[in-house]
């Protein structure tokens, strides 16, 4: 088993968690949290400093994983993974046993399929991102990096989504349709034109 540390102790941490244990591949140190003190316990496991320590905790694992949701603040996720990658973490793609990943589709480094969730053929989606628990992503389908496809949300054939943006849970797609960088689509939104870059509503 590799040594891994996980960054981010709130809820989605858990299901991220739970994802790693079933796959049996690696050892979780601990947590990084910035909220959290030191010493903290989610789930089993203790929070073990916070981003001013990586450096440090760097030298226990090259393994690190982001476990930060991304709902409120859509370059969050994109300044961890910057900063992970600029301490020389390495950061593993993770895909629950639960889900369906085609072996035609692409996935980039600290991406997470999670539970129930459907990958197609022809697919691409980039580093650093979440496709959340039951959550569809069809054929040919784009996913920028450091983006968030939501729980239950469906990305039908051919569309795209930009990198750093956020598709709420039980959200549509329409086929061919553009999303472009850094928007939000609430949820519940079902996408029928394309989305310019930095829109937050539709």
């Amino acid at each position: 088993m590799q040594d891994i540390i996980i960054i981010g102790a709130g809820g989605h941490s858990r299901s991220v968690i739970d994802i790693l244990e079933s796959l049996n591949e690696y050892k979780i140190l601990g947590l990084v949290d910035n909220k959290l003190k030191l010493g903290a316990v989610v789930g089993e496991y203790k929070v073990i400093g916070s981003d001013l320590d990586l450096k440090q905790l760097q030298k226990s694992s090259k393994f690190a994983f982001i476990a930060i949701g991304q709902i409120t603040n859509l370059f969050l996720r994109s300044e961890i993974y910057q900063n992970l990658k600029k301490l020389d973490f390495d950061l593993p793609i993770l895909i629950s046993p639960s889900a369906i990943v085609s072996d035609k589709s692409k996935i980039g480094e600290g991406t997470i399929v999670m539970n129930g969730a459907i990958v197609n053929a022809g697919a691409k989606i980039g580093s650093n991102c979440i496709i959340n628990t039951g959550a569809i992503v069809e054929h040919d389908v784009y996913i920028g990096d450091n983006t968030h496809i939501s729980t239950n949300s469906v990305i039908n054939g051919n569309a795209s989504v930009g990198k750093c943006s956020f598709i709420g849970s039980g959200s549509v797609i329409r086929n061919d349709i553009s999303v472009g960088d850094e928007c939000i689509v609430p949820m519940g939104s079902v996408v029928y034109k394309n989305i310019n870059d930095g829109e937050k509503t539709i």
